[in-house]
């Protein structure tokens, strides 16, 4: 809104995914005049190598929703993936910059995180919906069958059976015969055991029981319900089973029962993009576990459970559906969508209405004072009317400025963001230079991005480009969650399926 407040930090609380899993069934369809994104627009397929990744300005990492890869805690982005990625794109628009490769040096290169489920992320990459799988993904024989894999990030990762309380006892692989043993089918685990029953075919012993676990279930969801007695036996990456012992120390890791050893974690890539490959090799062995860079990640997350402890602080939780609520509230008085707006706040000011930015913007959604006095909404000193002046804003501004343009929805959201961040004068002086050179001032990505870039800088085009990117994230996250709840469901006491494999468990 004009306010040129540089110091923002960008990120997701974990209570407003527990906000919108509460009122995402409540949403009604949006009208017409709606400000809105379409996830399709936002995903369109698109396969190719580096040269036109570097075009496009965008590489897609299609990764899991992880309390150890990818997670959002207390308003911030966290896990193993996003943090080495997040390295990733400075050193690589560093380089690039370095080498003059960029178009402008404020037009960067950015990561897109593309939260998926596990069974999705390789056929997802074929498909061109990712440039890059990254999920402490296992090389092996049927995964080299379908993509490229980066040398290892990491080296003679090991594969151990994890008990629980109500577990059978087992003290070595043969003991595993006639058990039952819940993993994934799309998982390393899954071809581990099929692999051991062979051997068990071969001795006239009784297979392992494979249970086929939802896909949307990670393995700290599995190794939390096998610590509550909720399913027999499992099978989890050595480093992934000591990390969460720290977490639920009732499981037992049985490091002498060992499914699968020197295996080998690394990124996928499609087979079409050796150019792609060849750069993410540079950076993993550069950076890899063993690495100055890598090291300080694992020591981060895998040495000690204390940030996943805190993650479900109640009194953050409650701080923040309230202002979930209120995002909502408002949204749906003016026809726009309310998460589009709650990712807005968060590049605004991290949801904290404490902010005020060096030229007095205000809040959560950085109201100026004397646009909130023409908004009339009340004292935007306070929560509510700061959030409802916020939306109002960007209500008139969609009707008044882009209403009738001939633009997308998506580009009529993303010129709203611009003119928010910039001034709406401003934009318009843009769009008619941006006409003039022979580009397209309908459309902001890749047209009337680059002049601003040239005539702003890197404010507005970096504040589009975030919300446009965590929105994405967002939507994602949220189908993920509401997934893997419906399968944590459907594995409480009383359902079949947990009564079947409690009996399985019995010695």
């Amino acid at each position: 809104m004009n306010a040129s407040y540089r110091q923002r930090r960008y990120a997701w609380p974990l209570g407003l995914v527990a906000g919108c899993l509460m009122f995402a069934a409540q949403a009604a369809a949006q009208p017409e005049n709606a400000l809105t994104i379409n996830l399709n627009d936002m995903q369109k397929p698109w396969v190719g190598d580096l040269p036109g990744m570097y075009d496009r300005r965008v590489i897609r990492v299609l990764t899991t929703y992880s309390k150890t890869f990818f997670f959002i805690t207390k308003g911030t982005q966290r896990g193993l993936t996003h943090d080495i990625f997040i390295e990733f794109e400075r050193d690589l628009n560093q380089q690039l910059a370095k080498e003059e490769k960029l178009t402008h040096r404020h037009l960067k290169v950015r990561i897109l995180f593309v939260p998926v489920t596990r069974e999705q992320l390789l056929p997802a990459l074929n498909e061109g919906k990712g440039d890059i799988a990254a999920a402490n993904l296992t090389v092996t024989p049927e995964r080299e069958k379908l993509v490229a894999f980066t040398d290892p990030l990491y080296s003679n990762a090991k594969e151990l059976l994890v008990s629980g309380p109500s577990s059978p006892k087992v003290e070595s692989l043969e003991q595993l015969s006639g058990k039952t043993v819940m993993v994934r089918k799309s998982s390393s685990y899954y071809e581990s055991l099929q692999t051991l029953n062979q051997h068990f075919a071969q001795e006239s012993l009784p297979p392992v029981t494979i249970e086929p676990a939802p896909e949307s279930l990670e393995d700290e969801d599995l190794i939390e319900m096998l610590s509550a007695g909720l399913i027999p036996l499992i099978v989890v990456d050595q480093h992934i089973a000591v990390f969460w012992k720290q977490v639920f120390p009732k499981i037992e890791v049985h490091e002498n029962v060992v499914l699968r050893d020197n295996g080998h974690i690394a990124w996928a890539v499609r087979k079409d993009s050796p150019q792609l490959r060849a750069l993410l090799n540079g950076y993993v062995n550069e950076n890899k576990i063993g690495s100055k860079l890598g090291n300080t990640l694992l020591l981060r997350y895998l040495k000690s459970a204390k940030y996943v402890k805190d993650a479900s602080s109640e009194a953050e939780r409650r701080k923040f559906l309230a202002i979930v609520d209120l995002f909502r509230k408002y949204g749906e008085q003016y026809n726009v969508d309310w998460l589009l707006m709650a990712a807005q706040g968060y590049q605004e000011s991290r949801l904290n209405q404490s902010v005020r930015s060096p030229v007095g913007a205000i809040g959560v959604m950085q109201v100026m004072p004397k646009t909130g006095k023409e908004l009339n909404v009340g004292d935007i000193r306070k929560l509510e009317p700061n959030i409802n002046g916020g939306i109002k804003y960007m209500r008139w501004m969609i009707d008044h400025y882009y209403g009738d343009e001939p633009m997308t929805q998506l580009n009529k959201a993303l010129f709203s963001f611009a003119s928010y961040n910039a001034g709406p004068a401003r934009i318009a002086r843009l769009r008619a230079d941006t006409k003039a050179r022979g580009f397209d001032p309908n459309v902001w990505f890749g047209n009337v991005e680059n002049l601003a870039a040239e005539k702003i800088g890197a404010e507005t085009v970096t504040y589009v480009s975030n919300i446009y990117k965590y929105y994405i994230a967002y939507r994602l996250i949220l189908d993920e969650i509401a997934r893997k709840q419906k399968a944590l469901k459907a594995a409480q006491p009383g359902s079949e399926a947990v009564n079947a494999q409690s009996e399985a468990a019995k010695p």
